[in-house]
């Protein structure tokens, strides 16, 4: 080797790389290696930032176009209530107030017109004639209500007129006595319209509209067909007649002792207290789908129900006998008839298109019945009312 080759050798292995170029490349190395450079990360550290930023900025714009771009539904609207129909309320006080207009009018004589103006305001200038108290309106009934406005009711009254004295007129034939006009201690009809409006606290407030208007009587109903068969009378040996006459006389004269024992079973009945007669007599009876007076002896199944409609008179402690009739519905249990029920009314029935009788249920089988607030009618007290 020659003199110049050797000392250049020791020359280079004397002054060796600076340690500052070697940690340079040791990282430039590393990064190569590990496929990422610094100022790769430095632009991607940059770009995330302005991309926060950037929807930061745009949070609020992005949130109204989310909200915008909802298509909006319309809620619902309430729906409206139904116009009610005209309240029917106020009948029962028309009625009680028109009762007693017509019976202050009925006794009002001269000097009374502040009486009748406090149910009918013009009755001030009124001049009544006849003696105050000379007429008197006894028993009065209301036997129509009928509701012609919202808030007017037109009350017909009945009224037993006592105290009236009638005019004769002359007759036209000669030798006849005088007839008198109006009888007197007559059932009279009188029509009185009522007018209501709210007063102070929830009450109602009323007012005649004018003075009664004398009518006619109601027209009487007719009456309906009945299930029963033609009256009888009540044989001893008919064990229905055994029945209802045990029944009857424990439910009126000892005022329901032993009763119980004349029941079927789950029926419960309240006899009338104290007892209001001395004694019965059952005089006849019509059952149901019988048609003849056949003899009856003998008892059907348990369980088998028949209607009837007894008719008989009952001994007051007096000693005046009424008579009275009674609705009731019988049912076999062990080779007897007992009460089954009390009927509220005798059981009726109706005709089918094809002329077919079909009885109408009763009691507690029967539907309740339907009536109409602006034309209602008691009929039991119409019959009553009737002269």
């Amino acid at each position: 080797m020659s003199p110049v080759l050797s000392s250049r050798r020791k020359a280079a292995s004397a002054d060796p790389q600076p340690p500052a170029v070697q940690d340079v490349e040791t990282e430039r190395n590393t990064e190569s290696v590990a496929g990422w450079s610094t100022g790769a990360q430095a632009n991607s550290a940059a770009m995330m930032r302005w991309l926060v930023w950037g929807l930061i900025a745009l949070g609020p714009l992005l949130g109204t176009l989310a909200y915008l771009s909802v298509p909006t539904t319309s809620a619902a609207p309430a729906p409206k209530a139904a116009p009610s129909a005209p309240s029917a309320s106020g009948g029962q006080g028309a009625a009680g107030f028109a009762s007693l207009f017509v019976a202050t009018y009925l006794s009002a004589g001269r000097g009374d017109e502040p009486k009748l103006a406090a149910y009918y305001p013009p009755a001030d200038n009124l001049q009544l004639d006849g003696v105050s108290g000379q007429r008197r309106g006894e028993q009065l009934t209301v036997v129509r209500l009928r509701q012609t406005d919202t808030s007017v009711w037109s009350v017909t009254v009945a009224a037993r007129v006592t105290g009236a004295t009638p005019t004769a007129t002359p007759s036209t034939q000669p030798g006849a006595s005088p007839s008198p006009t109006a009888a007197t201690d007559a059932v009279r009809y009188f029509q009185v319209p009522v007018a209501t409006a709210p007063a102070a606290g929830g009450a109602t407030a009323y007012t005649a509209l004018a003075l009664p208007a004398e009518v006619a009587a109601p027209e009487r109903a007719k009456s309906p067909e009945l299930v029963y068969g033609a009256m009888h009378p009540a044989l001893p040996t008919d064990p229905r007649t055994q029945a209802i006459t045990s029944f009857l006389t424990a439910y009126l004269t000892k005022a329901g002792a032993e009763l119980d024992r004349y029941l079927a079973p789950g029926t419960r009945l309240t006899a009338p207290s104290p007892a209001p007669y001395s004694g019965i007599a059952v005089d006849s009876f019509a059952a149901e789908g019988e048609t003849g007076g056949e003899l009856v002896v003998s008892v059907p199944s348990d369980g088998t129900t028949l209607r009837l409609l007894v008719t008989l008179r009952a001994t007051g402690q007096d000693g005046v006998r009424l008579p009275l009739t009674y609705a009731l519905t019988l049912k076999a249990r062990a080779r007897r008839w007992e009460i089954a029920s009390l009927d509220g009314a005798p059981a009726t029935a109706s005709v089918t298109a094809d002329g077919a009788v079909r009885s109408m249920p009763t009691g507690a089988d029967a539907p309740p019945a339907s009536t109409s607030s602006s034309d209602a009618t008691n009929s039991t007290l119409q019959q009553r009312s009737q002269p």
